[in-house]
């Protein structure tokens, strides 16, 4: 790896887990990633912590017309995160960001069915939380994640991700208790270039690393 790309999402797991060396072994520690991309980052570093993996569902919600933009993002337990500058710059109109939300919403139902069945989510109250991602763009996502989280009164939060935009870990670092970056760029487009493989990641991929994570 050079200072910049990371080969895969793997490799950039067990990275981010060499980083994570004071959570490894603690009874009180869960990895939470973010499907797709971010369980198989988060798959790696739970294995090398040996601490559970479990998923943390949020739906980031996509500017109409561009929907790699994100304008807000949707979490499990009806957190929503709004962009403001973003509806702002876009001029998108509240009945517009209600549809998007609407549908966002079945696929963040249709995912909890895919992904953990009818398994409840996991107990992170009073524990430490590590939520995982394979990299923060605009961070609306992960903010729903993080608000999510605090309703559910965990001891500590801690983000770990590859690779993230330097503004955006400005706003995320006084929401969490530790915020772990591996690669901070100065100029940041998206997520994908600080990887030679991004490719998407499949529902099944998901279930399988559950599947072994449960299983190890």
């Amino acid at each position: 790896m050079n200072e910049t790309v990371f080969k895969d999402r793997a490799e950039a797991g067990k990275l981010l887990a060499a980083a994570l060396k004071p959570y490894a072994d603690r009874s009180d520690v869960i990895v939470l990633g973010l499907p797709r991309g971010g369980v198989s980052v988060a798959y790696e570093v739970a294995k090398r912590l040996h601490a559970p993996l479990d998923l943390m569902l949020v739906r980031k919600l996509g500017t109409p017309g561009w929907k790699e933009l994100a304008m807000g993002a949707i979490a499990s337990g009806g957190v929503r995160v709004i962009n403001d500058e973003v509806v702002r710059a876009s001029n998108i109109s509240p009945a517009a960001i209600e549809q998007v939300a609407a549908d966002e919403l079945k696929e963040l139902h249709r995912r909890e069915i895919a992904f953990r069945g009818h398994t409840a989510a996991p107990e992170v109250k009073e524990k430490t939380v590590i939520l995982v991602d394979d990299g923060i763009a605009t961070g609306s996502t992960i903010r729903a994640a993080v608000q999510a989280l605090q309703q559910q009164e965990p001891a500590r939060i801690v983000i770990a991700v590859p690779t993230a935009a330097s503004d955006s870990c400005d706003k995320l670092e006084p929401m969490v208790d530790e915020l772990i970056v591996l690669v901070r760029p100065r100029y940041f487009n998206a997520v994908g270039q600080w990887y030679e493989n991004f490719e998407q990641t499949t529902d099944s991929e998901v279930k399988h690393l559950m599947q072994l994570s449960r299983s190890e």
